[in-house]
């Protein structure tokens, strides 16, 4: 399942190999999901499952949240409720659906899975679409307010992570790094320090992750997912006018303002996903005063001409 937020990915600062054993009882493996690769590193000390097992139950899981929620698995429960057909909804379908409403609510409306219509016809949903006229735009919002159509991209690889994680956790492990594109993280890396996470660069056309890195962000050992979403990765040009990927979906309209990339620190995965495309669709300054105002979070939001950082923020070198 390929979602929108891989346009971002926050990179380690170590670089992962496929199935490689680290030091001090660490392992870490990789593979394909979700349109992109993932990465899980984790302490192995105190775990009694097998190495094997433990990498074949992470893929068990990036599979059935495939079947559930992708929007290009055209078999999945996602795909078919879109089409129209009856679903029963699965944990993974349920606890989305349930998630993003929160959400929306907490948002007002500025986070929305039912927006699906929107990304359509502005052609970063599930069709080819562009440069929708007004009309079209008006019908898409009613669409919207009919919650027949969803769309999971702004949320489904932060849930990913947290399932990871909580299987990582039951399995007994204690520090772990779960990287689906969006990161979760909790305890030490084997070097016995907070894991260390870059964010990109985010200048038009830097579509390596890791490549140019503007800053660096580093764990206290705690649990937190971590999720940057920008407009620099997935955007098209047309007459001149670029059009990027975070529409609002209480206009219809993709967002106009100079916030490159938001960068979200909070308790989960899914929180940290949603909450930083609510920063990317109501701008810069916006962001900074719902950031402040939640001490459960903290951010990085960079600009076209500077960049801010939360107090609680912290920072590598």
């Amino acid at each position: 399942m390929r979602v929108d937020n891989i346009f971002f990915t926050a990179m380690l600062l170590v670089s992962a190999v496929l199935t490689s054993s680290c030091s001090r009882g660490y392992d870490s493996f990789s593979g394909y999901a979700q349109g992109g690769v993932y990465t899980v590193k984790y302490n192995r000390d105190g775990v009694t499952m097998g190495r094997r097992a433990v990498r074949d139950s992470v893929e068990a899981v990036l599979r059935a949240i495939d079947g559930s929620v992708s929007g290009y698995n055209k078999s999945s429960i996602l795909s078919r409720f879109n089409s129209g057909e009856p679903v029963i909804p699965d944990e993974h379908f349920s606890a989305l659906s349930e998630l993003s409403e929160q959400f929306r609510q907490r948002t007002g409306g500025a986070f929305d899975a039912a927006a699906a219509p929107l990304f359509d016809i502005w052609g970063f949903g599930f069709t080819p679409d562009s440069l929708p006229s007004p009309e079209t735009v008006a019908e898409a919002l009613e669409l919207c307010s009919q919650r027949k159509k969803l769309n999971f991209n702004a949320i489904a690889q932060g849930y990913t992570c947290d399932v990871i994680a909580a299987f990582l956790d039951r399995a007994g492990v204690k520090d772990m790094l779960v990287d689906v594109g969006e990161i979760y993280c909790r305890g030490v890396n084997a070097s016995g320090n907070g894991w260390s996470i870059g964010i990109d660069d985010p200048y038009d056309g830097n579509n390596t992750p890791g490549e140019s890195i503007k800053g660096i962000w580093v764990s206290d050992g705690g649990s937190y997912g971590v999720v940057t979403s920008g407009n620099y990765r997935k955007f098209y040009v047309r007459d001149g006018k670029k059009y990027a990927h975070t529409i609002d979906p209480r206009t219809g309209y993709p967002v106009r303002h100079n916030l490159l990339s938001a960068t979200i620190i909070a308790p989960t995965g899914a929180e940290a996903d949603a909450l930083a495309t609510y920063c990317m669709v109501i701008g810069p300054e916006e962001a900074v005063s719902f950031i402040e105002s939640d001490s459960s979070i903290e951010g990085c939001l960079i600009t076209s001409d500077s960049t801010w950082y939360s107090s609680g923020f912290r920072r590598g070198l």
